[in-house]
């Protein structure tokens, strides 16, 4: 397999050339426009109340005080916001009772002429709670722990195969360690925000969503009106990495006040309010056994998983399910356990259960790679699997040894440890694995009389470039120049089309307009005469195809290398340099490929050494809610950040052969730096994220 550098990458079609995002003027200029940049004539803005107690019910609201306030609207409550139909998602159930689930719940609802006002109003509404006894502890021996039927994305919670501790019992070479992923946030630039107005019997809603279709489907349920009455549009979204992959309250919230004042309603979410209704990473606890022989092979594999989740509604991070897929053992235990707790509702955030799954494993590897002497990435080879252990299905494609291979020569890998001055310097590796997900889409393409295609699919561009990809695949296929080819994304207006999500947006979007543009391309090919007015049109559904399944495991995969430097006086870790190696199918174009590759390893830096958040016992809350607090990483953290990858066409996963890149960056990097940090070292640290005052407590107990 040939290794492409992402900058360096050409095609001599569309598909695959480093072509600019279409919608990047538009945004470094201002003129695009965001969910709550819609200024409708007579738009009203409203600022939600958030309970601060853990549990419990609201007594009394008094909004006497606020609705003194001039500009101030209306105060909607649970006694008087509009009724809703009560939605699948428990989440969503908006001031509709008294209860108060969490911490960080929304109470009320402020209205007025202005932000500034709404504001101000909402600091004036006086609630009275009955406060109950609260529990928001994750503890591996809580008495509340159970094993659910289903980890996320409908995983089995277990998987169990051949004689797993047995086996481990009898292993020449043993690991047997625990890791801790505490709680994480998804903090996209643009906070959640939604712009609504009722015209007549219509619903019109701006939102910012990583899938519109799923919008309008929850908010014809919720205020029982038929779909075709609700339009949803998401025109830009500035990031989401999971946090907007459902409908979330803000965009209730704004269909509820302007239904009850008759005017439009922007709810724009104050950033501190998002780690309590928007979902967050759950934590993971983390127990880890590797049995293995003199020669590294793997005799015995068990990881086991406990996290939390809400008592509003049961969401658990797979985060054993890697385990799964990665190496070959005779014998395996996969299982995932769950403690309801008083806590926000968890959701997905990039990369859900690999990231945190694979730092365990990663981990734990490089630990057996210790106990045995041996090059952890000849480790990591001498475990290849022929087939998927969990299935036992082939695999589309797998490419991971020349990932490893090709990103060890590219980044000079050394085990060896050297010290400067104060500093100790060491490299690490990891594996990453991503599954391939592909959903039905539809989509239209039109070939218009003066020479130019229009390609229409309701696919959300969240900041990867999805206009610019889908564009370049209608191209390739129509055969004609790009700039020649327009796309229309991001309203419910349109063809239908699966969210932005789980690393399928483009290898599902892609492949209905693929097929539109190559039935376009064929009615072309026997038209006589000049075009109709309206153009000549070709529509695809891959309902049958996308989500028929396959006989293959799909998977992409990945290599994580870093180099880092401990201070041994202050603790502080820096990353020197990252590079990340991928087989993820074909690249579709370089330079937003390269762009999702650096942003995944820079959030898993982020993983690794400042992210975290911690759960107050006390109030419910979580202590670190705003980017003051909760550190993610900034240019001077990222000094040296490459990303390369190899260059494979997987024929069985979509028509380009193409697969998702939007999350395979973050999974294995956080395990990449820790395992660099006890090259340095000497000392394995077990817990992220891996902060000045844990690394200066583990070099004192080391002696170092």
């Amino acid at each position: 397999m040939a290794a492409t550098s992402a900058l360096a990458a050409r095609s001599s079609t569309a598909v695959g050339a480093p072509a600019e995002r279409r919608e990047g003027p538009e945004k470094v200029t201002g003129r695009a426009r965001y969910a709550a940049e819609h200024h409708l004539p007579g738009r009203a803005h409203a600022w939600p109340v958030t309970a601060a107690v853990a549990r419990g019910r609201v007594r009394s609201v008094d909004a006497a005080r606020a609705l003194e306030l001039p500009g101030v609207i209306a105060v909607l409550t649970h006694d008087n916001a509009p009724r809703l139909a009560e939605p699948d998602d428990p989440m969503l159930w908006v001031l509709q009772d008294d209860r108060v689930p969490h911490h960080g719940a929304f109470v009320a609802l402020v209205v007025a002429e202005d932000l500034e006002t709404a504001r101000a109003g909402a600091a004036e509404v006086k609630v009275v709670y009955a406060a109950e006894a609260h529990d928001v502890v994750l503890r591996a021996d809580h008495p509340g722990v159970y094993e659910p039927e289903q980890a996320n994305a409908g995983y089995p919670a277990r998987r169990e195969q051949g004689e797993p501790e047995d086996a481990f019992a009898e292993s020449t070479v043993r690991v047997d360690a625990f890791y801790r992923v505490p709680p994480l946030h998804n903090h996209p630039m643009e906070p959640h925000s939604s712009t609504a107005r009722f015209d007549g019997d219509r619903l019109v809603v701006h939102t910012s969503s990583q899938g519109t279709t799923a919008v309008r489907a929850m908010l014809a349920t919720a205020f029982g009106m038929p779909e075709e009455r609700i339009t949803v549009g998401a025109e830009h979204v500035g990031g989401g990495f999971g946090s907007k992959g459902t409908p979330r309250p803000d965009v209730v919230l704004a269909a509820l006040a302007a239904r009850h004042t008759g005017r439009p309603v922007t709810v724009a979410l104050h950033r501190r309010m998002l780690p309590f209704v928007t979902g967050h990473r759950a934590p993971t606890l983390h127990r880890v056994r590797l049995g293995a022989g003199a020669d590294g092979r793997l005799t015995s594999v068990l990881h086991e998983v406990t996290t939390h989740t809400s008592r509003t509604k049961e969401f658990v991070e797979q985060a054993a399910v890697p385990a799964r897929v990665m190496y070959a053992a005779p014998h395996r235990l996969t299982v995932h356990r769950a403690v309801a707790l008083d806590v926000p509702v968890p959701s997905w955030m990039r990369a859900p259960g690999e990231a945190p799954g694979m730092y365990a494993l990663e981990s734990a590897m490089d630990e057996l790679a210790d106990e045995l002497g041996m090059d952890p990435i000849e480790l990591r080879i001498a475990n290849e699997p022929d087939t998927e252990p969990d299935s036992g299905r082939p695999f589309s494609s797998r490419h991971l040894v020349e990932c490893l291979r090709e990103g060890a020569h590219r980044f000079r890998w050394s085990r060896e440890a050297t010290r400067e001055g104060p500093r100790l310097v060491g490299q690490g590796v990891a594996a990453a694995t991503y599954p391939v997900g592909v959903r039905p889409s539809t989509a239209l393409a039109l070939a218009l009389p003066d020479g130019t295609f229009t390609v229409r699919t309701n696919a959300t561009d969240i900041g990867t470039g999805a206009r610019t990809v889908l564009a370049q695949i209608a191209a390739d296929a129509l055969g004609v120049p790009l700039e020649r080819v327009r796309t229309e994304i991001g309203s419910t207006e349109l063809p239908p089309a699966p969210l932005a999500g789980g690393s399928s947006g483009s290898s599902s979007w892609g492949w209905s307009v693929h097929g539109a543009c190559t039935r376009l391309a064929a009615a072309l090919a026997v038209h006589t005469g000049p075009l109709p007015p309206e153009g000549l049109s070709a529509e695809a559904d891959t309902t049958g195809r996308a989500d028929a399944e396959s006989p293959y495991a799909r998977h992409a995969f990945g290599a994580h290398f870093a180099e880092v430097a401990v201070d041994t006086v202050t603790g502080e870790t820096r990353v020197r340099r990252l590079l990340g190696m991928y087989a993820a199918g074909r690249i579709l174009n370089a330079r937003t490929a390269r762009s999702q590759f650096v942003g995944g390893m820079t959030m898993g830096l982020g993983m690794a050494l400042t992210e975290g958040s911690t759960l107050d016992p006390a109030f419910g809350d979580f202590a670190e809610c705003d980017l003051a607090m909760y550190h993610v990483p900034a240019h001077a953290d990222v000094p040296d950040i490459e990303a390369h990858w190899i260059d494979e066409e997987d024929p069985h996963v979509n028509p380009m052969g193409s697969k998702g890149i939007g999350e395979i960056g973050i999974v294995g990097t956080a395990a990449a730096i820790g395992n660099a940090v006890r090259r340095a070292t000497g000392v394995r640290f077990r817990e992220l994220p891996l902060t000045p005052d844990k690394v200066r407590a583990g070099l004192r107990g080391a002696g170092r």
